[in-house]
C-alpha cells in the first residue's frame, strides 16, 4: 500500500493508494493513529503530492556503499557514519531545489529512507520491521565544497530544502534488494542495489536506537550509492526507488 500527504483543494490531507488502483482513499488522522477511511476517493492526478511525513529529524547514514566510499578516496567505516538532519530540511515532490550563495558547488545523493512507525528505542535487528512503518525516496542534497571545509556537516548536508522526500510511502516494500537510480535531466548517474549496503536497514534501526530515541515520522537515509554530482540552475533530478516510485525535482538558482 502506499500512503501519501497531500493537498487537495484548500486541505492537506492524508491517503491510501491500494495496489493496481490509481485513486486516492482519504483518511482521516494521521498514518501513526490507526486512520480510518473517510469513504472519500479522489484520482491521484487531482492532488498535489507533499513530503509525505514531517519528521523530528532524519538520521543519515554515511558511506554506506563501498563503491561511494572509494570514489571519495575514503575507507568503508567499521561503524555505520551518522550524521543529522534538521526537519526544516525537508521538502516534497517537486519542490525546488535552491541554490544558494554560500556555496559553489551542490549535489545529489540518491537514497532510500526507512520511515519509522512507533517509538524505537533499544530495538533489536531481529525486530526492527515491526517498528518501520514503509519506506520512501530521499535525496540528501549536499554543500560539497563546504562539508570538506567545515569540520562539522550542520551547513553542507541539514540547510533548508536539502532532503526532498517522496512521493509515498511503499509499506509492502522489501529493502534487502531494491535499486536505488538516480537520474539527472533524464541521464542515469547512480545505480545500485541495496543488497549492497554495508550496514542493511535492520542492523542501522538496531545501532541508531542504542542511543537514540526514534519518534513516528522519523526517516533513516541508508546511504547513496556511488556517482553523485553537481547540480545546476534548470537541472531536473529524480530519485528512483523500485517498488517504491520516482521523487522529482527541479534546481532553481
Amino acid at each position: 500500500m502506499r500512503l501519501l500527504r497531500f493537498r487537495y483543494g484548500e486541505r492537506i490531507a492524508t491517503g491510501a493508494i491500494e495496489p493496481g488502483s490509481d485513486d486516492v482513499r482519504i483518511l482521516e488522522g494521521t498514518f501513526f493513529e490507526d486512520p480510518l477511511p473517510t469513504g472519500e476517493v479522489v484520482p491521484l492526478d487531482d492532488v498535489h503530492l507533499l513530503a509525505p511525513v514531517l519528521p523530528s529529524k532524519l538520521v543519515c547514514v554515511g558511506k554506506n556503499f563501498a563503491a561511494h566510499a572509494a570514489e571519495f578516496g575514503m575507507e568503508v567505516p567499521e561503524e555505520p557514519l551518522l550524521f543529522l538532519k534538521p526537519s526544516t530540511a525537508v521538502i516534497g515532490p517537486g519542490d525546488p531545489i535552491q541554490l544558494l550563495p554560500i556555496s559553489r558547488r551542490i549535489d545529489y545523493e540518491g537514497e532510500l529512507a526507512v520511515v519509522i512507525g512507533r517509538i524505537a528505542r533499544d530495538v533489536r535487528a531481529e525486530d526492527a520491521f515491526k517498528y518501520i512503518l514503509g519506506y520512501t525516496c530521499a535525496n540528501d542534497v549536499t554543500l560539497r565544497d563546504l562539508q570538506k571545509t567545515d569540520d562539522q556537516w550542520a551547513r553542507a548536508k541539514g540547510f533548508d530544502g536539502s532532503c526532498p522526500l517522496g512521493p509515498w510511502i511503499e509499506t509492502g516494500l522489501d529493502p534487502t534488494d531494491a535499486v536505488v537510480r538516480t537520474r539527472l535531466n533524464g541521464e542515469i548517474r547512480q545505480q545500485a542495489s541495496t543488497s549492497d549496503l554495508v550496514f542493511g536497514v535492520a542492523t542501522l534501526l538496531e545501532y541508531v536506537t542504542t542511543f537514540m530515541t526514534l519518534l513516528p515520522g522519523d526517516a533513516i537515509l541508508t546511504g547513496t550509492p556511488d556517482g553523485v554530482g553537481k547540480l545546476s540552475s534548470g537541472d531536473v533530478v529524480e530519485v528512483e526507488v523500485e517498488g517504491v516510485g520516482t521523487l522529482r525535482n527541479g534546481v532553481r538558482g
